[in-house]
């Protein structure tokens, strides 16, 4: 009914392309227009000013001879002042956009190393957005924004790169473990020397405790027993420890039989050989 009285419809976010016996006349707004079909007038086409977005795939090479495939995002719309070229202009507007960003990917991502065209990605985006923006503002359109969404080497090169991080990766732990190892082996070193060190500390005190038990010893039985000398009382000393010693053997339960010669000669061979050692040792 709308077009037989002449109404036309043009929604939101369009705008509609009026024509006067098929040339261009005027952009129809937003709203509801009058146009007599009987003198010619007619609506050419509708053109919609939304942003549209298009995902184009390039297969090219990188400067070390990768083969990559590089995925472009280019969000674009028709601008209101120039609907009139943007629909008579261009055909196919996808097609164009994607020969555009094809060229530039093609001569920029040749220039760049894998790792560098994966760091560079910004640049990429950049470049190819300036490239469509100086060409399809005369065609009527805005290039709102182009990013690289991704950039895909081959599954084998996928691989290689990925084992190259691996045995990197394995590179640096096992210099890790070893350093550890290595300070483990120091703490260790240090611990039993520290260990000996203490005990050398503590057998020295424990040998000098005994001398001074021993001298304290005979001062005290010399001035309570006087007429004996030194050599008497040290030899009763040494034998008293030696029957010490004998019946510490023999009370322990856990220890093993031991065979010793005893009797008179035997105590007195005993107490010439550790007053024997003792005297060697003083003179060492």
């Amino acid at each position: 009914m709308g077009q037989i009285l002449g109404l036309v419809q043009v929604d939101q976010s369009t705008v509609a392309i009026k024509e006067n016996f098929g040339k261009f006349s005027e952009v129809l707004e937003p709203g509801c227009h009058f146009l007599p079909w009987c003198i010619g007038q007619q609506i050419a086409g509708y053109l919609s000013l939304r942003v549209r977005q298009l995902d184009v795939r390039c297969e090219t090479k990188t400067k070390d001879n990768v083969f990559v495939t590089v995925v472009a995002s280019v969000q674009y719309r028709a601008l209101a002042d120039k609907a009139s070229d943007a629909f008579y202009k261009l055909s196919n507007t996808r097609e164009q956009i994607q020969s555009y960003v094809f060229d530039v990917i093609r001569a920029t991502v040749p220039k760049l190393g894998l790792d560098d065209a994966f760091e560079q990605k910004n640049e990429i985006a950049k470049a190819v957005e300036e490239e469509l923006e100086k060409a399809m503002s005369t065609y009527g359109y805005q290039i709102v924004q182009t990013l690289i969404v991704d950039i895909e080497p081959d599954d084998r090169v996928k691989r290689a790169m990925n084992e190259i991080n691996a045995a990197a990766r394995m590179r640096v732990a096992a210099s890790e473990k070893a350093e550890a190892e290595k300070i483990l082996q120091i703490k260790k070193a240090e611990g039993e020397a520290e260990s000996k060190y203490l005990a050398g500390v503590g057998i020295a005190r424990q040998r000098q405790a005994i001398v001074d038990g021993l001298r304290d010893s005979v001062l005290a039985f010399s001035e309570n027993v006087p007429g004996t000398t030194a050599k008497d009382i040290m030899d009763m000393v040494l034998v008293t420890q030696y029957f010490d010693t004998m019946r510490e053997i023999g009370a322990s339960s856990k220890s093993s039989s031991v065979f010793i010669p005893h009797g008179p000669g035997a105590v007195k061979d005993v107490s010439a050989q550790i007053r024997d050692g003792l005297l060697q040792a003083n003179l060492h």
